[in-house]
């Protein structure tokens, strides 16, 4: 379809410690075993976009991605592994490559993204309007906003809920009004300029944007270039490409008029999780009968270009692992109801135990779980909804509901985890307690310590 692909995928998260380092960088940390970069390329695949750029932040960050995606793809599609300066968002990420941008359409898409909404669906979109920008909208995840929870530990408040707020024209075709991360308890503020050119604006506060764009390029790298300030697609052009899609040719009475630069209050609800709003005006045209009016120079207001967005079916899985609680909802998703991502074969027990795994006597691995290769467990041991990594040694009576243990863990008899995630080569001494903890890589949590809430990691 003549489009480069660029995933975006980031470097070391603060928002992902313990969990992350230069070593294992947000783009390898494992879904169900496998690195979450995976999972957005084998979708690029699907859609039969093969040659692609992967941006990552620093370079030794770029050294490891790019070792990894030779082992893993270098006999099925062409990856360009480009290293940008840490914290320069995902527009100074852009702005970096732009010299390597040279198709008409440019598909951003963000490396932590989980999904099996068809991206060749949004492109097609993205040209049948031939608009500047089309964003994929997907339904919030049942536990919330991926942005409004707790990172973890000891007393921590959990923030309010936030929510993209959406304003949608008529036909659901068009992007109207986008407010990132708002609060749903605050005014919600358009354009009166946008009112009075559509009449009717749904303001939806149940769909998430999924950090998966088709860009112009021409008008992307020229937003880019004129606003240096610039430092997110989100947070900053997305929302200036829809603010600047209705010029400044206002018509009462047929005179010409200054536009205002006002803003109409719509709305304001407070408390209230499932936002959906309509203002009506029967007697004004739609937004999309409105941009055919105003070919023939007869419109009131003209617009310049043409924000659009996919929204993806209801039965369609879609999350962005940018957050612990995200990692732990997602690992639990992909080996239960949205298994078909996970690129594994069930077993009739609804679950996934390696060949080469073993297992003492009594010892129960139930449905939606997973036993990576060379793993060893001891007797009388319980694994419930939870993913267990490569080469780990488990000993007797130990139980792990609701967890994810990485590569080389090795924990000692009687220890019991729940909710938590430990990373790779740590060592838990017998009878150790974890409850919603996150442990780092190389930690040892001693004999009979029970922790709850806790981040635990090498000083």
């Amino acid at each position: 379809m003549d489009f480069q692909v660029v995933v975006l995928a980031g470097g070391v998260s603060k928002k992902l410690l313990p969990l992350v380092s230069h070593e294992l960088p947000n783009a390898l940390l494992p879904v169900a075993n496998r690195p979450v970069l995976s999972y957005v390329v084998e979708l690029l695949e699907l859609s039969n976009l093969k040659d692609l750029i992967v941006v990552v932040e620093g370079k030794d960050t770029a050294l490891n991605v790019g070792a990894w995606i030779s082992g893993a793809y270098a006999d099925r599609l062409h990856v360009e592994v480009a290293a940008v300066p840490e914290d320069v968002g995902t527009a100074g990420a852009i702005r970096a490559i732009a010299r390597h941008l040279y198709a008409k359409d440019i598909l951003i898409v963000s490396g932590d993204l989980v999904s099996d909404v068809p991206i060749g669906a949004v492109a097609a979109t993205h040209r049948r309007h031939d608009a500047v920008v089309t964003a994929l909208l997907c339904n919030t995840p049942v536990s919330g906003p991926l942005e409004s929870v707790s990172s973890g530990g000891k007393d921590k408040a959990k923030k309010p809920g936030r929510y993209d707020l959406i304003g949608l024209d008529p036909t659901k075709q068009f992007l109207l009004h986008i407010a990132t991360g708002a609060e749903v308890e605050k005014d919600l503020r358009i354009q009166k300029s946008i009112l009075r050119s559509v009449g009717q604006v749904e303001i939806r506060a149940d769909l998430m944007d999924a950090h998966l764009y088709a860009f112009k390029r021409s008008v992307l790298l020229e937003v880019l270039d004129q606003n240096g300030e610039f430092h997110s697609l989100k947070h900053d052009v997305l929302p200036y490409l829809v603010r600047s899609q209705l010029k400044s040719e206002v018509l009462l009475n047929g005179t010409p008029q200054a536009e205002e630069n006002g803003t109409e209050k719509v709305i304001s609800q407070s408390n209230q999780q499932m936002l959906s709003q309509i203002l009506a005006n029967a007697s004004e045209p739609t937004f999309h009968l409105r941009h055919e009016l105003s070919t023939n120079g007869s419109d009131s207001v003209r617009r310049t270009h043409k924000c659009c967005v996919y929204i993806a079916g209801s039965n369609k899985y879609c999350a962005r692992l940018n957050s612990l609680q995200a990692y732990n909802d997602i690992n639990r998703d992909v080996i239960g109801e949205a298994s078909h991502l996970s690129g594994y074969s069930f077993s009739s027990h609804n679950n996934i135990i390696d060949p080469t795994a073993e297992l003492g006597a009594k010892t129960t691995v139930g449905p939606h779980c997973m036993l990576g290769e060379g793993s060893q467990m001891g007797d009388k041991c319980s694994v419930k909804r939870s993913v267990i990594g490569r080469h780990c040694r488990i000993g007797a009576n130990v139980k792990v509901v609701n967890s994810v243990v990485m590569n080389h863990v090795t924990i000692g008899d009687g220890c019991s985890i729940q909710g938590s995630v430990i990373c790779s080569n740590v060592q838990l001494q017998e009878r150790a307690t974890l409850k919603d903890c996150q442990v780092g890589a190389g930690y040892m949590v001693t004999a009979g310590s029970d922790c709850k809430g806790e981040v635990l990691t090498k000083k």
